[in-house]
């Protein structure tokens, strides 16, 4: 079958069609990948920013239909639509049982690799690999969707619109009438804006480097757009200068997490979405914390249930709430995925949707 793969940091992926899965497991499902988004956390694996081992099969943003399952496998079946979720969600470990699934304490096994190249064993990304015909995940890394949403609908909410609707409602908890800023117009960065939207902010001012992406944000609910030199001067219009009830950054960038403190009023909430280097560091005073009085957070995978969460977001997209299909500003086929990476670091698209 054919693959898209990463064989050296900051090389373009190589596609091959001679890839191979390892043998169904007790307890793992096989799945035929229909749709994948291409998602700013593949160039991130792809330029090191996070860490992947090489060779591997990039791709986490999914959804396909189950072929056959293995032994034990009770809650999903062959012909079964799906949403691959790189978090699993076993509902048995402590942090599931705590209520924090979306840091669930499986997500280690699911990096055994599943694919083979010349005989040898490789992983997909994030455990998942949806730039593959197909693939083989645990149970637990599925989630079964109603078969007449479209499914490159349905592949969107497999990270992005997970991960920004997640992160301005459950992350944050963003409020009716409240102001929200959020640093970033990528495909995360939209995604919180139609949270921040949904959870009913006020005010939703979009921060960005790119004009065109600032008009885009306008589209999904973003009331005002500036430059980032700009902001200063926007704050002060929307806020009276206090600065903003809820701020989110969306980029994983030093600067801009700094920035999105900052920009977050006194007693006000900053979250952190965007993934940064693990040798980059951000500076903040001792004193400020206790002046300050804000809360400052990650947010992983949006703070998500996936197995509630994600069937929540297609019930909002049923509703005409959640605007999926306009976040796909391009579709190719996997032979396009390097068009792909750079269209989306230039800011040419929110989501290149690749069709299997």
């Amino acid at each position: 079958m054919k693959a898209a793969i990463l064989t050296e940091l900051n090389k373009e992926l190589t596609i091959r069609d001679d890839i191979e899965l390892v043998d169904l497991g007790a307890g793992e499902v096989h799945v035929k990948i229909v749709s994948s988004g291409v998602c700013h956390s593949d160039v991130s694996a792809q330029n090191g920013t996070i860490p992947a081992m090489t060779p591997c099969v990039l791709g986490h943003e999914g959804a396909g239909i189950i072929q056959e399952v293995g032994d034990g496998v009770t809650e999903v079946k062959a012909g079964d639509h799906v949403i691959i979720s790189f978090t699993p969600a076993c509902r048995n470990c402590k942090a599931c049982l705590r209520g924090q699934s979306y840091l669930c304490m499986s997500m280690g096994p699911m990096m055994v690799p599943h694919f083979k190249i010349d005989g040898n064993p490789v992983s997909g990304f994030a455990g998942c690999g949806t730039f593959a015909e197909e693939l083989i995940v645990p149970e637990s890394a599925v989630v079964k969707v109603e078969d007449d949403i479209p499914l490159d609908v349905v592949s969107l909410v497999g990270c992005g619109v997970t991960t920004g609707v997640g992160a301005a409602i459950n992350t944050a908890k963003v409020t009716p009438g409240s102001s929200v800023v959020v640093f970033g117009c990528g495909g995360i960065g939209i995604s919180a804006i139609q949270g921040a939207r949904i959870a009913g902010a006020a005010e939703i001012v979009a921060v960005d480097t790119l004009p065109a992406k600032l008009e885009m944000a306008k589209n999904f609910g973003a009331t005002h757009t500036c430059l980032p030199e700009d902001l200063p001067g926007v704050q002060l219009a929307v806020t009276a200068g206090e600065g903003f009830d809820f701020a989110l950054e969306c980029i994983g960038n030093p600067a801009t997490i700094r920035a999105t403190y900052d920009a977050t009023r006194r007693g006000g909430t900053a979250v952190i979405v965007g993934v940064g280097r693990m040798d980059q560091m951000v500076q903040f005073s001792a004193f400020e914390f206790f002046f300050a009085d804000k809360t400052l957070r990650g947010s992983m995978y949006g703070s998500a249930n996936v197995r509630v969460d994600m069937p929540k977001l297609l019930r909002l997209w049923r509703t005409g709430k959640l605007d999926l299909e306009s976040m796909i500003s391009r579709r190719g086929k996997l032979d396009d995925v390097n068009e792909a990476f750079r269209a989306m670091q230039a800011g040419e698209v929110i989501r290149t949707v690749l069709d299997f």
